[in-house]
């Protein structure tokens, strides 16, 4: 499992949804402030975020990283460990899923040590 940037995968919200619509996913919308990088971590769902504003970095399970803005699409699949960057600014999400799960629940950050596999 590895995390995947789609460079300038879309311009426009309409775009975004009919992606969305097209991979059969349910949307969120995400507003977040200025904040501080995360931990290695992972979810237990399949996740495609989608930049509207702002920028920020994530890593992947070997360290390397991988930035991502506006335009940007992200193919997370669960299980997948990474951790996100700090962000200096507001930043706008639209994240999609393949249920209708609040965000506060698929967005439940993993331990390492728990992914399923890894023993």
């Amino acid at each position: 499992m590895t995390l995947q940037i789609d460079r300038n995968f879309f311009q426009t919200r309409a775009e975004v949804f009919a992606d969305i619509e097209a991979e059969g996913l349910w949307p969120h919308t995400l507003f977040s402030e200025a904040s501080p990088a995360l931990p290695l971590h992972w979810h237990d769902a399949d996740i495609r975020g989608y930049v509207l504003q702002g920028e920020t970095w994530l890593l992947d399970e070997n360290g390397e990283r991988h930035d991502f803005r506006k335009g940007d699409r992200l193919v997370l699949p669960k299980g997948t460990l990474h951790a996100e960057g700090e962000t200096t600014g507001p930043m706008i999400y639209i994240l999609a899923t393949p249920d209708e799960r609040p965000p506060a629940v698929f967005l439940q950050m993993q331990a390492p040590e728990t992914r399923p596999g890894d023993g």
